[in-house]
């Protein structure tokens, strides 16, 4: 068995009501407290209540978009002389506070930090605690040590990284998930299955990603398909682990060409990333599947298509049929091609040559070529 190390946030709460100790629990990180919340100030409403009730002084901050570097450097202004950052919302929440946690007691402009169109530079201090509550089931973001940021002159999505930027507490609660739109739970609910699998497939798995993964695959395909069909407490809670899971195994495995694209189109178009993750997953394995080459990582693509078959009523599909199984399936519930998302030709080929310097493709199982990902592109409309 090859060495593999595993990080993750300082403290897991997951399970319903575990939100209700949230407010004790960040007061004692700090009186000063950073709220980031989404566009709707009024979700939020409850846990700035609770910790005005702990004796905090609360600052608010909110996301009305997929972070950029303008939108940072607003949540770094708002959030001078705070002593703890909370984030409540989805990816695009989570993802601002982390780095405005990041950011605040930093030096050096934010630009030195970031990959791929800066110097990827560690932080020069610690990050502020922070604080992680998802109220979406799809980033795993809670988990992670990177956030992702718009660089809109470059017209491309990157991360800030450092191990320091773990969250010191995840607050996993599924409750905060119900009610969460339909179209907001089918993207953010491939992206989710998307991180299982990807890790899963990578080359660089290991013993206990694989364990985590292996449970989460066909749990989170199980409970997209009847949280598609009506409201169901128990898979949200299903969701709710799966999203989870995709943050624990991403941040000590990988990801792949899912992401590696993802990143790109993202940065070029403005489309959701769920979205886009979500039309590229079919086409994706069907060309990993061709082109793999390493035994071990044809078994694992293989067994992907038999939980994916065993989802829609075909335990034994081949890739390419349990590929074209869960197409079908998500454009049925309302997923869009790409080029409905406004992601045409132009941006296909930038984003197939920008793929080649992304970190997600470092792990993909099998060497994809530029020719291979223009039609994985084309092939998700």
């Amino acid at each position: 068995m090859q060495p593999f190390a595993f990080a993750t946030a300082t403290q897991i709460l997951f399970g319903r009501g575990q939100a209700d100790h949230a407010a004790p629990r960040i007061a004692a990180m700090g009186r000063q407290v950073l709220l980031v919340h989404g566009r709707d100030g009024a979700r939020a409403a409850w846990l700035a209540e609770a910790l005005a009730g702990q004796g905090c002084r609360v600052a608010r901050f909110a996301v009305p978009r997929e972070p950029d570097m303008d939108l940072i450097g607003d949540g770094i202004a708002a959030g001078r002389g705070a002593q703890v950052v909370v984030a409540l919302g989805g990816g695009a929440a989570i993802d601002t506070g982390k780095a405005v946690a990041a950011l605040i007691p930093a030096t050096r402009p934010m630009l030195d930090h970031l990959e791929v169109v800066g110097q990827g530079l560690p932080l020069d201090h610690p990050p502020l605690p922070f604080v992680a509550i998802p109220t979406t089931a799809g980033t795993g973001a809670e988990v992670t040590r990177n956030a992702v940021i718009g660089v809109p002159e470059h017209r491309r999505k990157v991360s800030l990284r450092d191990a320091r930027m773990l969250p010191r507490l995840a607050i996993v609660d599924p409750v905060l998930t119900e009610g969460c739109p339909r179209a907001v739970t089918l993207a953010s609910g491939l992206d989710a299955i998307t991180q299982v699998i990807e890790p899963f497939t990578c080359t660089r798995a290991n013993p206990l990603t694989d364990a985590i993964c292996r449970d989460a695959i066909p749990r989170g395909l199980a409970a997209l398909r009847r949280l598609m069909e009506a409201e169901d407490a128990h898979a949200r809670d299903d969701m709710a682990w799966v999203s989870l899971a995709g943050g624990l195994a991403l941040a000590n495995a990988g990801l792949g060409a899912v992401h590696g694209l993802a990143g790109p189109l993202g940065g070029l178009t403005g489309a959701p990333h769920g979205a886009i993750c979500g039309a590229l997953l079919p086409p994706v394995l069907m060309a990993n599947r061709r082109a793999a080459t390493d035994p071990a990582a044809v078994d694992r693509l293989d067994q992907v298509a038999r939980w994916i078959g065993a989802a829609f009523g075909t335990p034994f599909a081949s890739v390419p049929e349990a590929a074209r199984a869960l197409a079908d399936w998500s454009h049925r519930a309302g997923l869009p091609a790409l080029s409905a998302l406004g992601i045409g030709p132009e941006a296909q080929a930038a984003a197939a040559e920008a793929a080649a310097t992304s970190s997600s493709m470092k792990a993909n199982p099998a060497v994809l070529t530029p020719g291979d990902l223009r039609r994985i592109m084309e092939d998700a409309g």
